[in-house]
């Protein structure tokens, strides 16, 4: 009969207890010492896209199960169903309501894979029902969600990993090592790009009847009621305010997390931004697919810049970090990372370091990182719920300012623009009827 981690646990301890056990080893070490022979149950909701590549790197671990998956769509559910089938020799249960497979006290591991709207009230209930949580980035589509899913982790004491898979991939590691030897000497700028040539422009398209399979009004969830349309489902659902924030917010978070990260800061004194649909006016995207903004910091600026539909990065890189300092800047993106000196009269003003290539395991390492520590509470998260709340809101902070147009000053402490009532009514989050925010 299988046995849950925590109906184990349980009984662990209570043997444990009788037998003076528990006085000689950390009670957060047990799942190693008594569990080590069950399966660590995983539930998956929203399975089309990231939330499907999660699962498949949960269950590349050892001990690992899917005991059930959710989707609104039911021909992404019973495919993933399939799939699931063939790797594990068991068929998932599946579910169109999350909150059905919440209630399966079996499943120890909660993986959101859902689009950004989406991505509060599964983590915030997963955090009620006691479930760990691994959350697809962007944490969350306004910063009110994202102080409250915060506030959720904590209050529950749950182990949350947020997607950021690039702080688990060892090449990028070793780049910020590389920044904070202090090296490159004062930083002054850093750059942060991402400049996507196979994100063409989404075509216009009529509003059309549901496809058969979909619970449309449910995948609405909390956004505004609109027609069914093709350019808001699925991938596309990403250059759409509703759902979510473009370029800033999906691959933004990524990078912009490692140039927070490489300067040991976390919030912005300041922030502008300037761009629009220039290259494709007439398309149907709402976000745009060109932008720069930028971030004021104490002794620095943070440039952001993104291009939809074009490669043409810095440094001959379509995306990347940038940390331009007195000798020299370091440039790391996916592939690998090199520093490019800076010259004194001919003269180079520190070592180059040729280009040191990446693995390309960040998303394993990432899962292996959250499941030793689901197992191990002693052990912290790389991209734990204070990453993935902090540069989630810098980057929605971006979009505010994009969709002001003027400077923003940020109030980090009290988590407000300052003296700005219009720019924080863009903090807050918005919630179609019957759906309300979880009180915490």
């Amino acid at each position: 009969m299988h046995l849950s981690r925590r109906k184990l646990l349980t009984s662990s301890l209570t043997v444990a207890a009788g037998t003076g056990l528990l006085n000689a080893m950390p009670v957060a070490r047990l799942w190693n010492v008594l569990g080590a022979n069950n399966k660590l149950v995983a539930g998956a909701i929203g399975i089309n896209g990231m939330g499907f590549a999660d699962l498949k790197a949960f269950l590349a671990q050892p001990d690992t199960e899917c005991a059930a998956i959710c989707d609104v769509d039911e021909n992404v559910l019973n495919a993933r169903a399939a799939e699931i089938e063939k790797i594990q020799g068991k068929r998932p249960a599946v579910y169109k309501d999350f909150r059905k497979l919440l209630e399966d006290k079996a499943i120890d591991v909660v993986i959101i894979g859902t689009p950004d709207h989406w991505h509060c009230l599964p983590f915030i209930y997963a955090c009620q029902a006691g479930k760990e949580v691994y959350c697809e980035k962007p944490l969350s589509n306004s910063v009110e969600e994202i102080q409250l899913m915060q506030k959720a982790a904590k209050k529950y004491g749950r182990v949350v990993q947020i997607g950021q898979w690039q702080r688990s991939d060892e090449h990028w590691q070793d780049a910020v090592a590389f920044v904070h030897s202090g090296k490159l000497g004062k930083i002054r700028t850093v750059r942060a790009w991402s400049y996507q040539g196979w994100m063409k422009s989404v075509p216009v398209l009529p509003d059309e009847p549901v496809p058969a399979g979909v619970d449309y009004d449910f995948w609405l969830g909390p956004a505004p009621a609109r027609p069914f349309n093709r350019n808001r489902f699925h991938f596309t659902f990403r250059w759409f305010w509703d759902y979510a924030g473009g370029m800033m917010t999906d691959w933004g978070v990524h990078i912009l997390d490692y140039a927070l990260y490489g300067m040991n800061v976390s919030q912005p004194i300041s922030v502008m931004a300037m761009g629009g649909k220039y290259a494709y006016p007439g398309d149907a995207c709402e976000t745009p697919d060109t932008l720069q903004a930028l971030f004021e910091f104490d002794g620095f600026t943070l440039l952001w810049d993104h291009g939809i539909g074009i490669d043409g990065g810095y440094y001959g890189r379509s995306h990347g970090v940038g940390f331009v300092g007195n000798n020299g800047t370091l440039v790391v993106d996916r592939s690998g990372w090199e520093v490019i000196p800076e010259n004194d009269n001919g003269k180079p003003k520190m070592d180059r370091v040729e280009l040191r290539k990446g693995t390309g395991k960040g998303l394993d390492n990432h899962m292996r990182n959250f499941i030793s520590c689901v197992k191990d509470r002693t052990l912290v998260p790389n991209a734990g719920i204070e990453i993935g709340a902090n540069i989630a809101r810098v980057a929605n902070l971006g979009n505010i300012a994009f969709k002001t147009g003027r400077r923003l000053y940020w109030d980090g402490t009290a988590t407000l623009f300052i003296n700005d009532q219009e720019a924080n009514e863009h903090l807050k989050a918005r919630y179609r009827k019957p759906w309300e925010l979880p009180m915490i």
